[in-house]
Parts: C-alpha cells; structure tokens; sequence
C-alpha cells in the first residue's frame, strides 16, 4: 500500500525533540515541519516548478502557526497552478517593497530640506532662515509628508493660490520657485522624473515690480537726517539709524555687526570687515569708516563694547537686534512703510552719488552688489578701496551738509578725480 501522510497536529508540533540531524514533520500538500538540531521549528514547503524541485520558506513557528502555515502553502500553491514561482514573486515583492519605501520616505519635505541643506553654503544664513521659514509655515504643513513622486501641480496649487488670495503674491511667487529648485534637485539625484513646479509656471498672478521704498531728494535726506537726530528711542537703535547712511550696507549686515569685524586702526584707515557667510553675495566685503561713522562707532562702544554685536537685542545680549527695529524707528519718527524704509538707505546713497558724478563701479562696489562679469568678481576684495574710501568720506561730509541746510553743490567730477 503507498505509504500515507498524517496531517500534523499542534500538539505534535509543540511536543517534536530537536535531534542530532534535521527532523521534517510532513503536513501534506509539500508542506512540512524542520525541526533543526538547535531546537529551531521552521515552516518549508516543496514544490515543482519548471521541472525542478524548489523550496519557499513560510516562517518559524511558533510564530507561524499550523493553520497559517498551512494557509501560505495553499497561496503559494495556487501561484504554482497560475504558472507563476512562489519564490520569484516572493523576490520581487520584496524588491517593489524596498523600492515603494524608499520611495515613501523621500517626502517632500525630506527632499527639500536636503536641496536646503545643500545651497546654505551659498547663501547667507538671514536668506537661508528666511527660506526655510517660509517652507515650514506654508508648504510642510500642506503637503510635506506626500512623496515627491506622487505630488502633481493641483496639489500645491491650492496652497499657492491662497496665500496669494490674502495678498500675499511676492511670498507665493517664492514658495512656486522654491518648489520648482526642490523638484531639479529631486530630477538631478534621481529620485523624481518630472518638475511639478515648472508646471505651476503662469499659473499665479504676476507681481509688479516695485522698489523698496527710499527718500532721494536732497531737501527728504535733510529732514530725515535731522528726524534721525531727534529720534528719542532706545540710543543703540538711534546709533544703528545714524550709521546706516553712512555704510550703505543692507539692513541684516547692518543688525548683525560685530566688535571682532570692526577695526579702527588698520593701516590703510579704519575699517568694518565683514564676512561672507553675512553677505548676500557670499564674499567678504570691506566697509571704509568715514570719521563721521568712527565717531558713532565709537559713542557706541561705551554702551554695547562688552557684547558680541555693535547692535544687540535689548533682551538678550546673546542676539542681534530685531530685524524690525529699524523700520519700527522709522515708523515712530512718522515715515510710512511706503515712504521710507531700511534698506532705502542704499538706493539713497546709489542715488544721491550717481547723480553728484562718482564713478558707478565705485558705488556698485561698496554697495556689495553682483558682478556680472565672472573675472572681474573674482578680483581682491579690496578693489578700488582708497577711492571708495575717499567716496565715504566725501559722502558723510555731504550728508552733514545737507542736514545743516546748506545748498551742497556736486561733491565729484563725472571723471571721479
């Protein structure tokens, strides 16, 4: 008679002796009980495939109970009678899982922190704060835990479009272009295939240019040089208002100034030195000190000398000033927002220079802007530095001029000699 399988038991199972070889305990079907010499109980199962034998492993028991070893055996079974190999989809099951978690985890967030990650040394750290900042409030909470892969252009546009409906539209023409630099960074390290932000291009109002808000005449910069001097706040913000005319810096350089920078008896004459990782433009950059601006400074070191910045915040010293401090102070002294702000001090000085004949390059030098041709950015940051130091000085005198009411003819010849 041929010889018959006996189903297993739990009971069999549970009580089955670990022996000096391997022990299979047949189920039936192809599935079978490996009692290994260690003790170890291990679910396999025997089939035919394409004319050779083969072997699935279904798990260890007693984590894998009898019933549902033997419910996987009848699955793999059925996969057989389909033509199809237990253990080759078993593989590329496991493959197409590690492919969708990799896929899963690179979120848009993830991704956007690392595209962050990667242009900080490019940036300064007030634009890489301010970047960040505006992913955090508008774009993570929307979407940032959806897999880039999956995000499509009417996912982010609804987020786009209100805060573009509160107003809002400089700040949602930025988040569109920072998802447009995350999804080419995503393309160029292989993880998506497509730029959902370039999609988004046309699909926001446009912005209209405008300026920052900037007094130019000379009878403005009188009366606002004269407001200044009567401001009755807080003096080390008084200090900072009187010196941003005179440094043509931009107001986070301006806020962020150092005693270490500062250096009232270099040889060539007084100087602020300020690192690139400050800078917009990521390069060092020298600021000539008028003696006007040497006088401030030096007013000033009697209050904040001890501390680590010319301008620190008025509740910890730990920290800069606020980056609204200034326009506060203009607020107060009655200038609108539309009228006057920080940063106008720079289109004032560009202003008021060009049109008293000094030589363009000397301004847009001291002004820190970008040099559009590749050679000459790469010259020594000290270019032109005695003439921009005549130029400081020259424009301090007539800064004071003007605030005294005199009639101030052109200070330079067109020539800049």
């Amino acid at each position: 008679m041929p010889k018959t399988t006996v189903p297993l038991t739990d009971v069999a199972i549970r009580n089955a002796k670990a022996a000096d070889k391997p022990v299979k305990m047949f189920d039936g079907a192809g599935l079978y009980l490996l009692v290994s010499p260690t003790g170890g109980k291990l679910w396999r199962f025997k089939y035919q495939f394409a004319g050779k034998e083969k072997l699935l492993a279904l798990g260890k028991w007693p984590d894998v109970g009898l019933k549902m070893a033997r419910y996987r055996r009848d699955e793999a079974r059925s996969l057989v009678a389909q033509g199809v190999d237990p253990s080759e989809k078993r593989k590329q099951d496991k493959t197409e899982a590690v492919a969708q978690a990799a896929e899963d985890a690179n979120t848009f967030e993830v991704v956007a922190r690392d595209w962050h990650d990667k242009q900080v040394m490019a940036w300064s750290k007030s634009h890489a704060a301010k970047v960040m900042g505006r992913m955090e409030q508008h774009l993570f909470p929307a979407f940032g835990k959806v897999s880039i892969t999956k995000l499509r252009a009417p996912d982010i546009l609804p987020t786009l479009r209100e805060i573009e409906a509160r107003g809002n539209n400089e700040t949602a023409k930025r988040l569109r272009q920072y998802c447009e630099a995350v999804f080419t960074f995503a393309i160029s390290t292989g993880i998506a295939e497509r730029n959902v932000g370039a999609d988004l291009r046309g699909a926001l109002a446009p912005c209209r240019a405008t300026n920052r808000p900037a007094i130019i005449d000379p009878k403005g910069v009188a009366q606002l040089l004269r407001a200044i001097d009567g401001y009755q706040g807080s003096p080390v913000v008084l200090a900072a208002l009187r010196l941003a005319p005179l440094v043509f810096v931009r107001p986070g350089e301006l806020r962020q100034a150092e005693w270490s920078e500062i250096d009232l008896e270099a040889a060539d004459g007084p100087r602020w030195s300020i690192p690139a990782e400050k800078m917009k433009m990521r390069r060092d950059h020298i600021v000539p000190l008028s003696k006007q601006a040497v006088e401030i400074i030096t007013e000033l070191f009697s209050l904040t000398g001890q501390d680590r910045y010319l301008f620190p915040c008025n509740r910890t010293n730990g920290r800069c000033m606020s980056n609204m401090a200034l326009n506060a102070a203009l607020r107060r002294m009655g200038y609108e927002q539309g009228e006057m702000c920080a940063h106008g001090f720079r289109a004032m000085a560009s202003t008021l220079l060009n049109e008293l004949g000094w030589n363009s390059d000397l301004i847009e030098r001291q002004l820190a802007h970008a040099e559009r041709n590749s050679i000459r950015a790469a010259y020594n940051r000290a270019e032109y530095l005695p003439e921009r130091r005549k130029m400081m000085q020259a424009y301090a005198d007539y800064l004071d001029k003007l605030k005294a009411g005199a009639k101030v003819s052109p200070l330079h010849t067109a020539t800049g000699e």
